[in-house]
């Protein structure tokens, strides 16, 4: 049975959109840094919240640790969570992606940078997204680094063959950060860098929980720029905020572009 993921039209308050419009307008460097409630409206569920993924799930399952002791076991499970997460359906872009491309198309955005690894703002034509997390649109092997696309691997492991090996026998991986893992380095030593560098940090349809991405708003205001939040709920970054604006992302951002 499909779930019906259908959101209802949000109210969007036209005084913070204008707010919002002129950050953005005055800035000459923005960086918008996403998370979850980006991608909710494509129907990808949240892992965190009520009713997350992570309610139905166990996060340990998916932990370094469980992928080197039982890579069989490993990759059985992130197929059920994959399945959770996508369903029937193929996640296309929303009304926040195709905003953002808008904006950095009228140079009014300098980079994404996004928690998500359904890949969605690059299949909406952002051309410079730095994947923080990594893609689950690719597997990698564990031993040569060979990358490969993700859907016939997990198509191999439904077939049975699990767990998935490259042709050099080595183990595939999701192409993801795991619990127990490291951001890459060199990623975010690139979020660093944007965030020290810009004059505004938009972050979109992120809690702020999760470090060391939530350590970068305050690079940004230690830096003497702006960091502004537009979210549904509270953050537990709203307190260095110079602007907080409470709305759907599908909405707001919308807005904005016709604003700017």
């Amino acid at each position: 049975m499909t779930t019906d993921r259908t959101e209802p039209t949000p109210t969007v308050d036209e005084g913070d959109v204008d707010t919002l419009a002129e950050y953005i307008g005055a800035a000459s460097s923005t960086v918008a840094l996403t998370g979850a409630g980006v991608s909710t409206a494509s129907g990808i569920p949240s892992f965190r919240g009520e009713d997350g993924l992570w309610d139905r799930f166990d996060p340990m399952d998916f932990h370094r640790r469980r992928f080197d002791a039982d890579p069989e076991g490993f990759w059985q499970d992130r197929l059920s969570l994959r399945t959770a997460v996508y369903g029937d359906h193929d996640p296309e872009p929303n009304a926040a992606h195709r905003a953002l491309v808008d904006l950095e198309s009228m140079g009014a955005l300098d980079a994404v940078l996004t928690q998500n690894t359904d890949g969605l703002h690059d299949a909406a034509g952002s051309e410079r997204v730095v994947e923080l997390h990594g893609t689950n649109r690719r597997v990698v092997c564990d031993d040569c680094g060979d990358r490969a696309d993700a859907s016939p691997v997990f198509e191999r492991v439904g077939d049975g063959d699990c767990p998935p090996r490259c042709g050099c026998g080595g183990v595939y991986k999701p192409d993801v950060v795991l619990f127990g893992e490291s951001l890459p380095e060199e990623t975010i030593a690139t979020a660093q860098r944007l965030a020290q560098e810009c004059d505004l940090l938009l972050a979109a349809g992120t809690s702020l929980a999760v470090r060391p991405v939530s350590l970068l708003p305050k690079l940004v205001v230690d830096g003497g720029g702006s960091f502004v939040v537009l979210n549904l709920e509270e953050t537990e970054r709203d307190a260095l905020a110079d602007l907080v604006v409470r709305g759907d992302v599908t909405a707001v951002l919308p807005s904005v572009v016709d604003r700017l």
